[in-house]
């Protein structure tokens, strides 16, 4: 993220001032050395430090950040931010503000320097196996139809007004997002929408924003090789529904890590179900589907939208959506729900719902004017396959799945994603994702073994190809009319990893290619 994104100006804050905040030692070279010093910005990237900054020398897996110091101290730093180990590897003469965790005290210290700018934002955030990214989308969509002028902050881009910015990650480091959150106030912008991942929440990245209203939407099996278990996966989401972070929240409660939330939330929650059949009887959610069809389809190949009557505390309304699946109609209600909890009219908020057209790699149509629909979606996860397969299912037609696991994450969902692929599509074309370091034929067979599990009579054709853009060539000349080719995992991204080099790549452009070369026109 360029630095042009942080704000122009900041009132500088004594550097006492965030030693007290951080109740951290402060060490100067000299006697009264520190005495008077100003921070202007932090950053925990040397590369990126500007004159007046604090620079934050963090522990890394590989190095230590302390090794950078002078380089920031160079580039202008006046102060450095850090744990034991790393001011013992500093040996530039230069004020220190030293703490047992200085990622754990980093986030609050941006906010005070960046003067809390979440504070003068509705800014709302949202965490979650699947659907953050969608339900960020349906919330900047409600804000706007309400007289918004929004930032949002997430896995495919960061915009500031009508600003668009690549995402490096689905939420920025703490500097980072003190940083956009300061430049929106100043440019105008009046309320925020955020993705928060869990390692974000792990890594103490949010620490020091406060949020008007938190979400949730499910958790299921990811990110298991950094968090190790699925309970300290839990225990990471469940830190943003905290009185630190916002004082309300809304969950929905269709899974039982939901639930659990729900009821042990310590701040006020209201509950959500897209399904409220399946839930126990002893729960009733406050927002709930009460029914739902089928919009009109614009075409037999483009999905159709749907419209439901949905109730909550406001009565029974209507909500309708462009956008298919039923898993998009609880996005849209958890959307909906938090909204009106921060004050934005239903009416509005429903409208901006509904004139979300789509979200870029999720369930993206690829048409070119052929007779079956070619499908990107970002679904990376045993369950999000699963979920998205089971709706995009055609009546009549075959199912065609293009799926990878990518290198360097999370082997043990490998088997599950095989097996969900094998036994949800009619033909399943296992291939690379990102294959970062690891050799993408042992990413292959290890989803393999997940195909045994799915019996003879309801296991798919499973083809290998490798080279991801001949895999969706192959998908698609293998396409019949009625059919739905389902492209699976790397949604709106635009580069593939191979051996450490990013090559351009974008699942979207490799189908409209494959259905040139096929004789349809893009």
């Amino acid at each position: 993220m360029p630095d042009t994104l942080r704000p122009a100006r900041v009132d500088p804050v004594p550097l006492a001032t965030l030693a007290a905040l951080a109740r951290a030692e402060l060490r100067g070279p000299a006697a009264g050395s520190t005495a008077g010093i100003l921070i202007c910005g932090v950053t925990h990237d040397s590369r990126r430090v500007q004159p007046g900054d604090l620079f934050a020398a963090l522990p890394g897996a590989h190095t230590h950040g302390a090794r950078y110091v002078a380089d920031a101290v160079t580039a202008g730093a006046v102060a450095v931010l850090t744990d034991p180990a790393g001011a013992s590897l500093i040996n530039r003469e230069v004020p220190l503000l030293i703490c047992a965790d200085p990622r754990k005290t980093l986030g609050p210290v941006a906010a005070a320097i960046y003067g809390h700018p979440a504070r003068a934002l509705v800014t709302l955030g949202v965490t979650g196996t699947n659907g953050k990214t969608t339900t960020v989308f349906f919330l900047d969509a409600g804000l706007r139809a309400a007289g918004h002028r929004t930032g949002l902050l997430g896995t495919v881009m960061t915009r500031l007004g009508e600003r668009t910015v690549p995402s490096a990650r689905t939420t920025p480091e703490a500097p980072d997002i003190q940083a956009l959150l300061a430049r929106m106030r100043d440019d105008g912008i009046t309320a925020a929408a955020m993705e928060v991942s869990s390692h974000a929440l792990a890594l103490h990245r949010v620490d020091g924003t406060g949020f008007a209203c938190v979400g949730f939407t499910n958790l299921s099996h990811d990110h298991l090789d950094f968090h190790g278990d699925m309970e300290n996966y839990f225990a990471a989401k469940a830190r943003l529904f905290r009185p630190d972070f916002a004082p309300k929240a809304v969950i929905v409660v269709d899974d039982e890590y939901g639930r659990r939330l729900a009821d042990t939330a310590p701040i006020a929650v209201r509950t959500v179900s897209g399904r409220p059949e399946h839930l126990p009887p002893d729960r009733r959610p406050d927002w709930r589907v009460v029914a739902v069809r089928a919009a009109a389809a614009v075409s037999p190949t483009r999905p159709a939208g749907q419209v439901a009557t949905v109730a909550g505390p406001i009565g029974e309304v209507e909500l309708s959506l462009q956008l298919p699946g039923r898993f998009n109609l609880t996005n849209a209600l958890l959307a909906l729900a938090i909204l009106v909890e921060v004050g934005i009219p239903v009416e509005a908020a429903r409208a901006g719902i509904g004139d979300l057209a789509g979200v870029p790699g999720r369930l993206e149509l690829v048409d070119a004017g052929q007779p079956f629909a070619v499908l990107v979606d970002y679904a990376h996860t045993p369950e999000a396959v699963a979920t998205v397969a089971r709706e995009v299912r055609p009546d009549r037609g075959r199912l065609i799945i293009v799926i990878g696991c990518g290198g360097d994450r999370d082997p043990s969902k490998r088997p599950a994603m095989g097996a969900a692929a094998a036994e949800l599509a009619d033909l399943a074309i296992f291939t690379s994702d990102n294959p970062r370091s690891e050799d993408p034929e042992e990413i292959v067979a290890a989803m393999l073994t997940g195909v045994p599990a799915v019996t003879a009579d309801r296991r798919a054709e499973i083809r290998v190809e490798l080279d991801r853009h001949e895999a969706i060539k192959d998908a698609i000349q293998a396409a019949r009319p009625g059919d739905v080719v389902l492209i699976a995992g790397k949604g709106h991204e635009q580069g593939q990893e191979i051996g450490g080099v990013v090559h351009p790549f974008d699942d979207r452009l490799a189908a409209r290619d494959a259905l040139r070369s096929c004789g349809w026109a893009a």
